[in-house]
């Protein structure tokens, strides 16, 4: 799910401001072009699978109704290994969402490995290394974007870096978006 690029700009100016914080230099800053709200991961999808996984979530967007969202907060998963921008607004019917698009990929004949409870959040920073980022989550606690309405499910592609080159950021690419409630 991809925030509006108002909402991006909201956030980057914090984040702009976070690169100076205690901890910042030990993160890989991810780029605000791949700035997304994962639903549900994949992993490498066999080509015969995405015609019934694109039919299934069509479906699971038909059936959910568009909501308000904002980005909101912040906070760390692997003891500082990633730093994550949180969400705000109505999260019952975004986790509804992350829940049929997980059933969606499952039904499709994806492996999803086990179900975790969908925590809502953008990842901001990596680290391979577990970094303090305390400062910089306690800095987030104060961000909150405009809100928005949540008109779409997209589903994005990552190209993960095949460069070597140090620093070198996947890319993230759209590859289908569908209406949620069968609106559009």
């Amino acid at each position: 799910m991809l925030p509006p690029d108002e909402v991006c700009r909201e956030l980057g100016a914090a984040v702009d401001a976070l690169h100076e914080l205690p901890g910042a230099d030990g993160l890989r800053w991810t780029g605000r072009a791949g700035w997304h709200f994962t639903l549900a991961f994949y992993g490498e999808v066999d080509d015969e699978l995405l015609p019934e996984l694109s039919a299934r979530l069509e479906r699971a967007a038909r059936r959910t109704g568009p909501f308000p969202l904002a980005v909101r907060g912040g906070g760390q998963f692997g003891h500082g290994r990633a730093l994550w921008a949180g969400a705000e607004g109505d999260l019952a019917t975004l986790r509804l969402l992350a829940e049929r698009a997980e059933a969606a990929a499952r039904r499709a004949g994806l492996p999803m490995g086990e179900h975790r409870r969908y925590k809502p959040h953008l990842t901001l920073a990596r680290s391979r290394d577990a970094v303090d980022v305390r400062a910089c989550v306690e800095a987030l606690d104060a961000f909150a974007s405009r809100p928005w309405t949540v008109e779409d499910l997209t589903l994005v592609r990552s190209n993960l870096p095949t460069s070597g080159v140090a620093g070198e950021q996947p890319r993230y690419e759209a590859v289908a978006r569908w209406p949620l409630g069968g609106a559009g």
